[in-house]
C-alpha cells in the first residue's frame, strides 16, 4: 500500500486516505498530533530524559506522517525545551533533561479522542479477525516466507521507529495475503487511521509484543485458521489497555501494533 502523506496543518479527526472523520474526536493538526504522541510517551516515561529519537526521516516513518510534518513538529517541541537539537557526529535530537512540566500537562488526549480511537480498535478488531481467517487458507508460501522475514526484522530492531515500520508491512501483508478483495482495502485503510495515534514505546515490549507475529506465522503455515484467529484478536484487544488513552489510565502491557 502506498502511504499518502498527510498535509502538515489538516486535522488528525480526517482519515489520510479515506477522508472521513472520526466522530467525536479532537481536529488537532497532523504536527500538534506527533507533539501530543512525543510528549506523552515523555510524561508515561517510555522516552527517558536524555534519550536519543531516532533521525527525522526515521521519526517520520515510525510515526505515519510526512517528513516536513515531523521537522516542523520536532523543532516546536525544541522551541519549547521539551527536547534538545545537538550538532555534531553525535548530535541529533533528544529528550531533555527536564522538560517543562507545563507544557507536557497540555499534550494530552481528550476524552473524547480516547473513546473515537478505541472504537477505531473495535472496527480493526473486527477486521483482523475476517483477514487473518482467510489468510490462513490463501497465504501462499512466498507470503507467509516474507511473513516470517518481517518477524526478524521486528526482532532486531533497535527502536520503535524500525520496528514501526516493518510491523506495518506485516499487517498490511496479512490482509493482502487474505485475497478478500476490496475489503483489503479498507482494512488498509483502518490500519493507516490506527497508526496515527500510536505512540513511542520502548524497543523491549515491542520486541515482546513481537511473539504475537511469530506464534500467527506458524498458525497460518499451519492452516490453523482458528489459532491464528484467536492470536489476532488477542494481540488487537490488548491496544484497548496499552495505546496512549489506555497507558495514562495505568496500562503496563506492550502494545501490539
Amino acid at each position: 500500500m502506498t502511504r499518502q502523506l498527510e498535509d502538515p496543518t489538516s486535522p488528525i479527526g480526517t482519515s489520510r486516505i479515506g477522508g472521513s472523520a472520526l466522530a467525536g474526536i479532537d481536529r488537532r493538526s497532523a504536527i500538534d498530533a506527533v507533539r501530543l504522541r512525543i510528549g506523552m510517551a515523555i510524561s508515561l516515561g517510555l522516552l527517558k530524559p536524555g534519550e536519543r529519537l531516532p533521525d527525522q526521516e526515521d521519526v517520520a516513518l515510525g510515526l505515519s506522517v510526512s517528513p516536513i510534518t515531523a521537522r516542523r513538529a520536532l523543532a516546536s517541541l525544541a522551541d519549547q525545551g521539551v527536547v534538545v537539537r545537538r550538532r555534531g557526529r553525535a548530535g541529533g535530537t533528544f529528550v531533555a533533561d527536564e522538560p517543562p512540566r507545563d507544557v507536557l500537562a497540555e499534550l494530552t488526549a481528550s476524552p473524547a479522542e480516547s473513546q473515537a480511537v478505541n472504537k477505531l480498535v473495535d472496527r480493526r478488531l473486527l477486521f483482523e479477525c475476517a483477514v487473518t481467517h482467510y489468510a490462513a487458507v490463501n497465504a501462499t508460501p512466498e507470503q507467509l516466507d516474507e511473513l516470517a522475514r518481517l518477524t526478524r526484522d521486528m526482532a532486531e530492531s533497535t527502536d520503535w521507529s524500525a520496528y514501526h515500520q516493518a510491523d506495518e508491512q506485516f499487517h498490511q501483508l496479512v490482509g493482502t495475503a487474505s485475497c478478500l478483495g476490496t475489503a483489503v482495502g479498507v482494512y488498509h485503510e483502518t490500519l493507516a487511521e490506527l497508526y496515527a495515534y500510536f505512540i513511542p514505546y520502548p524497543i523491549e515490549l515491542l520486541h515482546k509484543s513481537n511473539g504475537d507475529h511469530v506464534a500467527l506465522v506458524a498458525a497460518l503455515r499451519a492452516g490453523d485458521g482458528d489459532t491464528a484467529v484467536d492470536i489476532s484478536r488477542k494481540h488487537v484487544d490488548i491496544l484497548h489497555r496499552t495505546m496512549f488513552m489506555g497507558l495514562a489510565e495505568g496500562g503496563t502491557e506492550p502494545t501490539p501494533e
